[in-house]
This record gives C-alpha cells, sequence and structure tokens, in this order.
C-alpha cells in the first residue's frame, strides 16, 4: 500500500475523504495522554511517513471515530458513522485514546455488588 492507496474496504473513498480532510495528518490532539506541544497541539504524524523509533516502518493513518468516547462502539455501530464523525488517527494515538477511554470508563463504573448468600 503506497502512501495513496486505500485500504480493501474502502470502496466508496470514505478513508480517502477523511484523510484528505486531516490533510494526510494525525488529528489527535492530546487525548492519547501526550499534549503534542512542540507540534501545535496536533500530532506530528503524517500518513506515509516514519515514526520517530527506528524501524517503526511507514505510518498508516486510520479512519476511527473523532470522538473518544465512540472508540468503544462496536464495529458494525462505528462502521456506520459518517464522514463527518470520523477523524485520521495515527495507531500509537488511536490506541492509546481507546486504552484511556476504556480505564476511564472502568473507573466511572460502579462497583459490582456481591450476590448475597443470606
Amino acid at each position: 500500500m503506497n502512501e495513496r492507496t486505500a485500504p480493501l474496504g474502502d470502496q466508496q473513498g470514505l478513508w480517502q475523504a477523511v484523510l484528505a480532510a486531516a490533510a494526510g495528518r494525525c488529528q489527535c490532539r492530546g487525548t492519547c495522554g501526550k499534549n503534542h506541544d512542540k507540534d501545535g497541539g496536533r500530532c506530528p504524524a503524517v500518513h506515509g511517513g516514519y515514526g520517530h523509533r527506528h524501524g517503526t516502518g511507514p505510518i498508516r493513518l486510520l479512519a476511527a471515530p473523532a470522538d473518544p468516547t465512540s472508540l468503544l462502539l462496536p464495529a458494525h455501530q462505528a462502521a456506520a458513522l459518517p464522514k463527518r464523525a470520523l477523524a485520521a488517527w495515527c495507531p500509537a494515538c488511536l490506541d492509546a485514546t481507546t486504552r484511556a477511554v476504556r480505564k476511564a470508563r472502568q473507573v466511572a463504573a460502579p462497583p459490582a455488588e456481591p450476590d448475597a448468600l443470606f
């Protein structure tokens, strides 16, 4: 897959539209836990570019829900989101944001009541 070749499941050009709207750059603004201050508050990862670690290979941006709380939607619901509800994410920011949302949801959930035996 070269710099602008769409993923196999992108028959309607949704991924390409999301990538074009993002100008080929990850749209994370710190929800991953990094502040991205050195880069104007936005992740510096560019589609087709290389990560800051040696040997990471080219970065492939993903189209995923822009709202971090929507990252936990089931796959069939996330796939049905309109283009305006999607953003371009680098894998590192997407994974970190998803972990943060899961952790926040677990902390906010009330503790499970133990079953009463008597």
